[in-house]
């Protein structure tokens, strides 16, 4: 990238943070802080509002805005991407809005790039087999995205695995996070007076109320990265004939695959799992070519299952 374009990519990203950090810029760009240095002042020298102060960053002053930006063909493309993952990984609300703001950014590309976006959106498309929520007008991950900015409480109708019947939670979402084809939200629920894990699939209801928030929480990446995830964790140990483990390869990740161990004609692998429960039920599938190592309670689990596959067989 030259320096024009450099500057002009940090002078857009001055304006979409309050407070950008000088060594944000230099990781992003990939130079060094006195290259930074140089080109704020370059930016300051050319009229731009910019203040700064150490150890806090630089920020531009209210109002300034530049004219529309011009996006390159790459970038326009990496759109429409987008926009198809958010038709078929978020709520019917989230869409609406990111379309609306499409209808924006597609209104400053020059002719031939809409021309190029319009032939591209016939040739990209998601399929999937399963719903992230409950129904399709659900504007779930809008209204927790709205409880999370807003720091007010959330009042959901949530059906748990292990529960027959739906039960009403009052929650403080601390973030919202993707992961096994799930989106994941982890709050403070004042039901359990603890932080719960709630899957967007299951939360039947949602609801923002104007009650504010009556904890202060930490940033989302410390739950993820700290010892919380591994207290709602358990630790299963199993051993899998080698002959058929490769037919079970896709599906571990999504029950908590941690590692795994050859010994002989067998394989010993390891997973933390949020639901024994929901283990036992896929272990099941596996379960004449393996053989549970721990814990017992996962033991007692399939025992009862394949007590109850009996009664009903009768």
């Amino acid at each position: 990238m030259n320096r024009f374009d450099r500057i002009t990519a940090i002078l857009i990203q001055l304006q979409s943070r309050k407070v950008v950090k000088a060594q944000d810029l230099a990781e992003r760009f990939e130079i060094s802080l006195r290259t930074v240095y140089r080109d704020i002042s370059s930016l300051a020298e050319a009229g731009v509002p910019i203040s700064g102060e150490a150890g806090v960053g630089y920020s531009i002053m209210e109002g300034y805005r530049l004219p529309p930006v011009m996006f390159t063909k790459e970038e326009a493309r990496t759109f429409i991407t987008a926009e198809k993952l958010m038709e078929k990984f978020t709520d019917l609300s989230t869409q609406s809005q990111y379309q609306s703001a499409m209808y924006k950014v597609k209104a400053v590309l020059r002719t031939s790039e809409k021309s190029m976006v319009e032939n591209l959106e016939n040739h990209i498309e998601m399929r999937q087999d399963y719903k992230p929520f409950h129904k399709q007008n659900s504007n779930t991950l809008d209204v927790l995205l709205k409880s999370i900015s807003e720091k007010k409480i959330c009042k959901i109708n949530y059906y748990p695995l292990s529960a027959t019947d739906p039960a009403e939670r009052i929650i403080e979402p601390v973030g919202i996070y993707h992961e096994n084809n799930y989106w994941y939200t982890i709050a403070y629920c004042h039901l359990r007076n603890d932080y719960r894990n709630f899957r967007s699939d299951r939360i039947l209801q949602c609801e923002l109320t104007e009650q504010p928030f009556e904890h202060k929480h930490a940033p989302l990446k410390e739950f993820m990265s700290g010892t919380w995830e591994s207290d709602n964790m358990r630790l299963v140990r199993i051993r899998l004939e080698k002959k058929v483990s490769r037919y079970v390869r896709d599906q571990r990740t999504y029950y908590g695959f941690v590692s795994e161990i050859q010994k002989g004609d067998h394989i010993e692998m390891s997973f933390l799992s949020p639901s024994l429960e929901g283990f036992a039920r896929w272990y099941m599938m596996i379960a004449p070519n393996a053989t549970i190592l721990e814990p017992e309670t996962l033991k007692n689990m399939v025992r009862q299952l394949i007590e109850q596959i009996s009664e009903n067989l009768k």
